[in-house]
C-alpha cells in the first residue's frame, strides 16, 4: 500500500469513528486497530488526534466547495438561480457534515479552536462567492440593491450559520427542508 493509500485510509477510518463516536471519545489507538495500521504510521501522518481531526473537517468543507462551485461556475444559471442552488447545496452538504457538525455544538465550540483557521477559511471563501454571484446578479440587471456586495455577503453568511444549530443539531432540517423555496424568495425578493 502506498504512502497516499494509507493516509487515505487512516482519514476514512477515523471520519467514520469521529462521526460515531465524537472527537472526545475517539482515541489514536481506536483508528489505527480499526484502520489495521501502527500507531507509528499514524503519526508519520499527522502529528495528533488534532491534526487528523482538521483533515477529516477540511474533507468535508472540500466537498463543500466543490458541489458549490459546480452551482456557482454554472454558465447556464442567472444569479438568482445560482444563489439559490448554492444554498441548498449548503445546506444539503453541511446536513452530511457529521464532523463539522459536531464542531458548531453550543459549549463546544471552545473545545475546536485548532479549527479557527478552517472556520475562516471556509467563511473568506464563502463570502468571495457570494459576492461573485451578487455582483453578477447587479450587473445583469437582475438585483437592484443600494447596499455593498460585501455587506450583503456578510448578511447572507449570518443568516445562513443562524440556521446550523436549529437544522442539523435539532434536526429540523427535513423538517424545514420544503419550505426552503419559500425562505429563499423571502430573502431574494428585497434584492430585485
Amino acid at each position: 500500500m502506498s504512502l497516499n493509500q494509507t493516509r487515505d485510509k487512516i482519514v476514512s477510518v477515523a471520519d467514520m469513528l469521529f462521526r460515531k463516536f465524537g472527537f472526545q471519545k475517539t482515541s489514536m489507538d481506536e483508528i489505527a486497530k480499526t484502520s489495521r495500521k501502527a500507531k507509528g504510521s499514524l503519526y508519520y501522518h499527522f502529528s495528533s488526534k488534532e491534526e487528523l481531526f482538521r483533515e477529516v473537517v477540511r474533507n468535508e468543507i472540500n466537498v463543500l466547495k466543490a458541489k458549490s462551485g459546480d452551482v456557482i461556475n454554472n454558465s447556464e444559471y442567472g444569479a438568482e438561480t445560482k444563489l439559490k442552488k448554492y444554498i441548498m447545496v449548503r445546506m444539503e452538504v453541511l446536513h452530511q457534515s457529521d464532523n463539522y457538525q459536531k464542531t458548531i455544538q453550543p459549549g463546544q465550540i471552545d473545545h475546536f479552536e485548532f479549527l479557527d483557521d478552517i472556520r475562516k477559511n471556509l467563511d473568506a471563501w464563502e463570502k468571495e462567492q457570494l459576492v461573485k454571484i451578487i455582483n453578477e446578479g447587479i450587473d445583469r440587471g437582475e438585483f437592484v440593491i443600494d447596499m455593498d456586495a460585501g455587506v450583503l455577503s456578510d448578511m447572507f453568511i449570518m443568516i445562513l450559520k443562524g440556521l446550523e444549530i436549529p437544522f442539523f443539531l435539532q434536526n429540523k432540517y427535513r423538517e424545514y427542508l420544503s419550505c426552503f423555496d419559500g425562505m429563499l424568495k423571502i430573502l431574494l425578493k428585497g434584492m430585485k
